[in-house]
């Protein structure tokens, strides 16, 4: 279908305690220095990612929404709405969301931006919508409930 296959969960976990590490622990370490708490804490976050692993992975959908979620939030703090660029859609935790919630504060996407969830091309988008193998959205874009099932596909 595309370029974005699900990921393993050896493959979600290094990547997310990759990104806790370069997001989270690695700024605290810079403003507070070396510590056995820090050292500790570094230990908890790769037994704590191979259980958002799991929970994204797993079949309840409202936990791997939750997850998503206080992932999203802690790892991508911003004022204004989530808005990753195109590659993000391709990392280990991009091609999981996909599949798990579609984008997970947007009811519509770009033609462009449903390409970079999928791993295809804008046109390629644009001839899934005429097909009617995505849908297109009320409010111009696709739906990404659309994207989302095309990705689980």
């Amino acid at each position: 279908m595309g370029g974005n296959r699900a990921p393993s969960r050896t493959e979600l976990i290094d990547y997310l305690v990759r990104q806790v590490e370069i997001r989270v622990l690695d700024p605290a370490e810079i403003l507070l220095g070396e510590s056995d708490a820090l050292a500790e804490l570094r230990v908890w976050t790769a037994s704590k990612a191979a259980g958002w692993a799991g929970e994204l992975l797993g079949g309840d959908d409202d936990a791997a929404m939750r997850t998503v979620m206080r992932l999203l939030m802690a790892l991508y703090p911003d004022d204004g709405p989530f808005d990753p660029p195109a590659e993000w859609w391709r990392t280990p935790l991009g091609r999981v969301v996909v599949r798990r919630v579609g984008h997970p504060v947007a009811a519509s996407v770009s033609y462009a931006t449903a390409g970079a969830m999928l791993g295809v091309s804008r046109q390629f988008v644009h001839d899934l919508v005429v097909r009617g193998r995505l849908e297109r959205h009320p409010d111009g874009g696709v739906s990404t409930a659309s994207v989302r099932e095309r990705a689980k596909a």
